[in-house]
């Protein structure tokens, strides 16, 4: 439960030195940004916002950003052989590259982070265009991937300098998804007490719960995760961390082909999960299922809820509940032809938590998906 601290409670330790209002953006690299622009419009229903490539006087990359409500996705892909995009792209398939995060102040966020021993990406710089400027800094988090500190209170562009706004003839209808409740990093073995202490010492994170192998387990694997969490509560990153089970687990297997640390999911909020999830269903988008004998003791389980039980039950849907209230979650097979960059989709109706009881039957489900892989 988040504490909010009076004016006089303040002081130089809880003071919140990296205020953070949002996720500002997700850029992912991929094979091929058009391609993969066409499938987040047609199947999740994302629009057109802007573009940056050649027409835009890059040379070396082709950019298309997409917007969902308070949801943007930036999908990059190099345009020419050698470059640094393109060898992370061969090394880890598609995936996410960058967490933006905004801010007030950009180069005060650098200067904090840095102090505190962060590793720098990105220097301030400064960006402008006839729409005003946008203040960037960045920090490498675990593996590759980077946290940018994006500020831009002096800035009414469509994206950032050096985008054209995009409108094309195409436009798939929104699936309701609103913004980013969360994202997921698996990190490597014997690697969370690292990540743990760099988002609470460098970033002013605070630990919100902790699941360990007796909470998140089955028969056959197993591993450990710990919610992190910014001042304001806008910003949540689960860290995931492999624990010693019977066969290789999930998080392994992410590991193995994702070549290392990175963002394992990315858990987006619907106000009707029933409608959305349906919605991307018929667009074709699959999801992990749970056996059938979940929803037979599931009300008693998780008491009264508002939703009919066979609209959850014919697609799929996990619901729990926590001390204030309940929540109703899926998670998508991966999206990717490697197993590792996967979607949730939560709707919350007052609960904070993430699902604990719903753990055991969503790895018994992945654990399905791994055996018919061949990576159990």
């Amino acid at each position: 439960m988040e504490k909010t601290l009076t004016q006089d409670q303040l002081t130089p330790e809880n003071v919140d030195f990296l205020p953070i209002n949002g996720t500002d953006y997700l850029e992912l690299y991929v094979g091929n940004c058009k391609q993969a622009a066409h499938f987040y419009k047609t199947a999740f229903g994302f629009q057109d916002l802007a573009y940056a490539g050649l027409e835009t006087g890059l040379k070396d990359r082709e950019s298309y950003v997409l917007v969902q409500d308070k949801i943007r996705l930036v999908l990059t892909t190099p345009l020419k052989s050698g470059t640094e995009i393109g060898k992370h792209i061969d090394k880890h398939g598609d995936g996410v590259k960058v967490v933006a995060l905004w801010v007030d102040d950009a180069r005060l966020s650098y200067e904090e982070t840095m102090k505190r021993g962060a590793k720098s990406f990105m220097e301030p710089v400064v960006d402008k265009d006839e729409h005003g400027e946008v203040v960037k800094s960045g920090i490498y988090t675990y593996g590759e991937t980077v946290h940018l500190f994006v500020e831009r209170k002096k800035y009414n562009g469509v994206f950032l300098p050096g985008y054209r706004g995009l409108k094309t003839s195409y436009h798939p209808s929104s699936v309701g998804l609103k913004y980013v409740d969360h994202m997921v990093g698996n990190v490597g073995w014997g690697e969370m007490k690292t990540w743990v202490s760099f988002y609470a010492d460098v970033l002013g994170f605070t630990q919100l719960v902790s699941f360990d192998d007796k909470d998140i387990s089955t028969d056959y694997t197993a591993l450990m995760s710990k919610v992190m969490s910014n001042g304001n509560g806008r910003i949540k990153f689960p860290i995931n961390e492999p624990a010693e089970g019977k066969k290789k687990s999930q998080i392994e297997e992410y590991l193995d082909f994702y070549e290392g640390a990175g963002v394992q999911h990315i858990a987006v909020a619907t106000d009707n999960i029933i409608e959305t999830v349906t919605e991307l269903r018929n667009r074709g988008i699959d999801f992990l299922r749970v056996p059938a004998t979940y929803y037979e003791e599931l009300l008693d389980r998780v008491g009264e809820i508002d939703e009919d039980l066979e609209p959850l039950r014919d697609l799929g849907i996990l619901v729990d509940r926590d001390d204030e209230g309940y929540l109703l979650q899926i998670f998508t097979k991966p999206i990717e032809p490697r197993p590792t960059l996967f979607f949730e989709i939560i709707q919350r109706k007052g609960a904070k938590s993430f699902g604990k009881g719903n753990f055991k039957a969503l790895f018994e489900a992945i654990e399905r998906e791994q055996e018919l892989r061949g990576t159990l």
